[in-house]
């Protein structure tokens, strides 16, 4: 049953969005087994498949298959912008670390979202520090639209009712709160600060009970948690809290205390994980979606500085929230300019540019995050992409 509904609401997708009949065949066969591997949801009349792509009835994945799918734009279609650099919480893993400088005003963000737009942006996540520290963080998700999916990445810390009633008339797309462990010592030991724990769970209460609006989970995985068996039981723990999705990715080497080899998960984790994800999304309710299986070979890769940017709180743009590299800063040059200089770097490849990558990243630190435009470059020289993933395979063949 729950296949069928999710067949049939894809269906209605396709009849309300028909211009996708104008893909590619190959294009649209891909879609449609990519899209077998989880089942759409309804939230208030939203169909998701998952966070990471708009709801498939939505102003915004009409611009995906316009823009991206059939005049096959240059542009990134997705970026995640910083709105502050401040945060209760210190998490050893956090992609912000060691990061500094003049924080981007909300005029400047407000810009930096029409530029993205304007570039071909369909999804803009919404991070920090602690977004929800930003007063206007209503504003900005309001001037993101209704053509253009948001994602708020929360730890909860200062969330109330009223504001999550303002989020949502402001018209957030997506909400995803970060929980990192079942039990309330590990999680708060991982984040540094005593209370993550019950403001994750109190926020994910908040924003269930408005109950028009996609919850999720965002959870970093430790090369610990693998080595216990224990996925499957943080899995179970996240099923009961009731929300619309899991959100999983792994520690990443981004910051120097991550660049150890024993923190990695292996290539085998990473198959057993992914493998792990088809056969929960298979039973329906929740969705399991790992970042790791988005990137897979089989599906889009690593879209890293090319389909996805960064802009951090001191608007240094990087080709992802995990790579500790500018290209340039939009208080001083315009981000037209310095996404089409970085996407000449990144033509996208089957593995994960960070994970592959690393070693060369850390030659090259020299203790500030991150490291510039020159650096940056310097580093581009040395490293040599692998093929594309089968979406780009297929899409630019």
């Amino acid at each position: 049953m729950v296949a069928a509904a999710g067949k049939l609401r894809v269906a209605k997708t396709i009849a309300t969005t028909p211009a996708i009949l104008r893909a590619k065949p190959s294009i649209n066969w891909f879609l449609c087994q990519y899209l077998r591997k989880f089942t759409v949801i309804d939230v208030d009349g939203k169909l998701v498949v998952h966070s990471h792509l708009p709801p498939l009835n939505s102003k915004a994945y009409q611009r995906f298959i316009r823009e991206h799918l059939l005049s096959r734009f240059a542009g990134p279609s997705h970026a995640q912008i910083g709105i502050t650099n401040a945060c209760p919480q210190h998490c050893e893993y956090c992609y912000n670390k060691g990061r500094k400088g003049e924080v981007i005003d909300t005029e400047m963000i407000l810009g930096a979202i029409r530029d993205l737009k304007s570039l071909g942006v369909f999804w803009i996540g919404l991070t920090g520090g602690e977004p929800l520290l930003n007063k206007d963080l209503p504003t900005i998700v309001e001037n993101i639209g209704g053509d253009c999916a948001s994602k708020l990445f929360t730890t909860g810390c200062g969330l109330t009712k009223d504001l999550a009633m303002d989020l949502k008339q402001a018209g957030l797309t997506y909400v995803t709160v970060s929980l990192d462990h079942w039990e309330e010592g590990q999680h708060d030991a991982v984040r540094k600060y005593k209370g993550a724990y019950k403001a994750a769970l109190r926020a994910i209460e908040i924003f269930l009970e408005l109950g028009s609006l996609h919850v999720s989970v965002s959870a970093v995985l430790s090369k610990q948690l693998f080595q216990l068996d224990a996925v499957e039981q943080f899995l179970h723990f996240l099923q009961n809290l009731g929300i619309h999705e899991a959100w999983l990715s792994e520690t990443k080497p981004t910051v120097e205390s991550c660049w150890d080899k024993q923190l990695q998960i292996t290539e085998e984790e990473r198959g057993s994980l992914m493998a792990l994800q088809d056969q929960y999304n298979k039973m329906g309710g929740m969705t399991v979606n790992y970042l790791s299986h988005f990137e897979d070979a089989r599906h889009f890769g690593c879209t890293a500085g090319h389909k996805m940017i960064y802009v951090d709180a001191f608007g240094e743009v990087s080709p992802c929230v995990f790579i500790p590299m500018s290209f340039g800063n939009i208080q001083r040059r315009s981000l037209r300019e310095i996404v089409g200089n970085m996407r000449a770097h990144f033509p996208t490849e089957n593995k994960c540019f960070i994970n592959k990558n690393y070693e060369i990243v850390q030659k090259h630190f020299a203790g500030v995050s991150p490291l510039n435009e020159e650096d940056s470059n310097r580093i581009m020289d040395e490293v040599v992409f692998g093929p594309r993933a089968r979406f780009f395979e297929l899409q630019y063949r």
